[in-house]
């Protein structure tokens, strides 16, 4: 019992940092996620003051990431999405998603991997580590601006849309390098078993893995909506979805062993589609409901990431940082002008002033965020990883979300 009173002493001490957060970005008149991220580092230097343990540690935050936060930010932002316009721009999204999401991945190692130059205490595996986490984008603060600006629904479909399937591609990714540099670390600590070795293989288990959490999530989206219908309560309706974002997510991940997050984010898609001539009965209240959902999940994540970060991590990990944030925004840039040409064979093609608002409007968040949090401390180069990627989460609060809004102005959106 004393147990269950602690855990849930920590966790209000958390959610009463997000609530602060959230505060302290009214008065300053900034975006939430910088609010939550102040509002961690003052909760955290406050903790030796009151000699108070928040319970979180690096072996228990992969647990907590995986299967309670993700589920919940994969499914309230894929809801989000219009599926009569998804449809129209699924072309350039899955092109930007897929290649263009493994082309940027290979940019930022390549970059970070020549740039810190230090071959044994940053391996080629722990930039793919690096490369997966920052090619998930999360452009809140554009699409913010952007629909403050009465932006057509296209653009923000494009940007919404490309960022959420990125994400998903890029967890698959993270979780496939993250198997290989575990397996790797066991491997020279004398356990059994072969490594997932060959671009064959590689490639063979990320489209296995990929395309078979779609279909988990075709089905689970399908099974979701009949149940709606059936029950025709809205509060059910809404108890439906929420166990539906975390059902879906279990049964890809422990049952079938295919992409949790594809698989909630097709569950989201397919539900919203069928669902959509419910939206003012029994989903009536689906919409708010996952935005103060989002809102909480986001806001922990950047409260637990200012309870993470560290001034060792400046002082001794500048320059990882610094060649990480040169990487991450010139990868992003390279890789939407690579793929952007190749649009109009598979969609409507791209105006230039959205390609220049897709690259940099590429800001790492809560994805990232999330991502590196899960690193385990075995891997002996998971401190740099994660101070490499605050590093870049930090540029994109303070740089490219605050520059976005003149951008925006600029191009005339």
């Amino acid at each position: 019992m004393e147990g269950v009173t602690t855990l849930v002493g920590q966790g209000l001490y958390m959610a009463v940092a997000a609530v602060v957060g959230l505060a302290l970005a009214r008065i300053l008149r900034t975006d939430n996620t910088l609010g939550c991220l102040i509002a961690g580092v003052l909760a955290g230097m406050l903790l030796p003051v009151l000699d108070y343990d928040t319970g979180l540690r690096a072996e228990n935050l992969h647990q907590l990431v995986f299967f309670v936060i993700l589920p919940v930010l994969i499914f309230e932002a894929a809801w989000q999405i219009e599926p009569r316009l998804l449809k129209r721009w699924l072309g350039p999204i899955c092109l930007f998603s897929t290649l263009g999401v493994v082309v940027c991945a290979l940019i930022i190692a390549l970059l970070s991997y020549f740039g810190i130059s230090h071959p044994t205490g940053f391996p080629w595996i722990a930039a793919l580590l690096t490369g997966a986490i920052l090619a998930a984008t999360d452009p809140v603060s554009v699409v913010s601006r952007l629909r403050q600006g009465d932006t057509g629904e296209d653009l923000l479909t494009l940007v919404e849309g490309e960022s959420l399937f990125n994400d998903a591609a890029a967890v698959v990714l993270f979780t496939l390098v993250l198997g290989v540099a575990s397996h790797s670390v066991m491997e020279g600590g004398a356990e059994t078993g072969e490594p997932l070795i060959g671009a064959g293989n590689v490639a063979l288990y990320f489209a296995v893995t990929f395309f078979g959490g779609v279909a988990t999530g075709l089905l689970c989206g399908l099974v979701t909506a009949i149940v709606v219908l059936f029950l025709r309560s809205a509060g059910a309706g809404l108890m439906t979805l929420v166990l539906a974002a975390f059902g879906s997510f279990y049964l890809a991940e422990h049952v079938v062993h295919v992409s949790g997050i594809m698989s909630v984010m097709t569950c989201a898609i397919v539900a919203r589609a069928c669902l959509r001539e419910q939206s003012e009965t029994y989903l009536a209240h689906a919409e708010p409901t996952w935005d103060w959902l989002g809102l909480l999940f986001t806001a922990l994540i950047f409260v637990i990431m200012g309870l993470t970060i560290t001034f060792e991590m400046f002082r001794h990990q500048w320059l990882a940082m610094l060649i990480a944030i040169v990487a991450a925004v010139g990868a992003r840039a390279m890789a939407i002008f690579l793929m952007a040409p190749l649009a109009h064979f598979v969609g409507p093609p791209i105006p230039k002033a959205w390609r220049l608002i897709m690259g940099w409007g590429g800001l790492r968040g809560v994805i990232a965020v999330a991502l590196v949090l899960s690193l385990p401390t075995e891997l002996p180069y998971w401190w740099t990883v994660q101070s490499m990627v605050f590093g870049v989460v930090l540029f994109s609060l303070l740089v490219q979300g605050i520059s976005s809004s003149w951008l925006i102005r600029k191009l005339n959106l």
